[in-house]
């Protein structure tokens, strides 16, 4: 995965359900594409192969359970979710949280699939517990912020430099992202200038009334926060 990397997760909202969420994910590949950014989707189980199939940007599951295949009815396996079209999956969202040791045979379960992984972590202590795992990816995420239009960047930009020091400390190379609230250009910008490596929005852009102008914003952010958008219009 490159960085830094902006993720949408569609959630279970119904304005990224069905054919809603394949909308969504063109659109997200449409600024991706045009802006030269990295954007990755993560829609419902049921739209993970219509989604993966209509779109060239990376697409993640939302979850998998630690477990192999067999008799395990009404769980979702790695192995199905990358036939499906992910490549890669959240791991621990504040809304679907499991326990450490859940976390690491998940984490083993996915290696085995060829899913990236990105496990989310509520507290620095967390992060860097998690980050000792070596996953691709560690999300930092105050479930309090979620869906709160205050985002973690602004309220909270302690909990993120805590956080970066921490894991840096276990894990020198695993990626760090951030999320909770994360609603403007500005958040993006105050998330990578605090030692991120990219953001996991939701709401902000799945209930958008205009998703395409928030995610060209976003986009332009991270080009601005890297400064290529600026050189980029000194060489025309």
């Amino acid at each position: 995965m490159k960085t830094p990397l902006l993720l949408i997760n569609f959630k279970t909202y119904i304005e990224a359900t069905g054919k809603k969420s394949i909308e969504l994910a063109k659109i997200a590949e449409q600024v991706a594409r045009e802006q030269g950014v990295n954007f990755a989707v993560a829609p419902q189980f049921s739209d993970l192969k219509p989604v993966s199939e209509a779109v060239d940007i990376p697409v993640f599951s939302q979850h998998i359970d630690p477990i192999r295949p067999g008799a395990y009815t009404g769980h979702v396996l790695a192995e199905a979710v990358r036939s499906a079209g992910a490549g890669g999956t959240l791991i621990n969202h504040s809304e679907r949280r499991i326990k450490i040791s859940e976390i690491e045979e998940t984490l083993e379960i996915a290696r085995s699939a060829e899913l990236a992984t990105i496990v989310c972590a509520n507290t620095s202590g967390v992060g860097a517990a998690v980050a000792a795992l070596d996953p691709d990816m560690v999300a930092i995420e105050p479930p309090e912020l979620i869906g709160s239009g205050v985002a973690v960047s602004k309220a909270q930009p302690e909990l993120i430099t805590r956080t970066v020091t921490r894991i840096r400390d276990v894990n020198k190379t695993v990626k760090i992202l951030c999320g909770a609230g994360v609603s403007y250009a500005d958040d993006v910008i105050s998330a990578l200038t605090l030692g991120t490596d990219g953001v996991l929005v939701a709401s902000s852009v799945v209930k958008n009334k205009d998703p395409k102008k928030l995610l060209q914003e976003m986009a332009g952010a991270m080009l601005d926060h890297r400064g290529l958008r600026l050189s980029a219009s000194a060489s025309n």
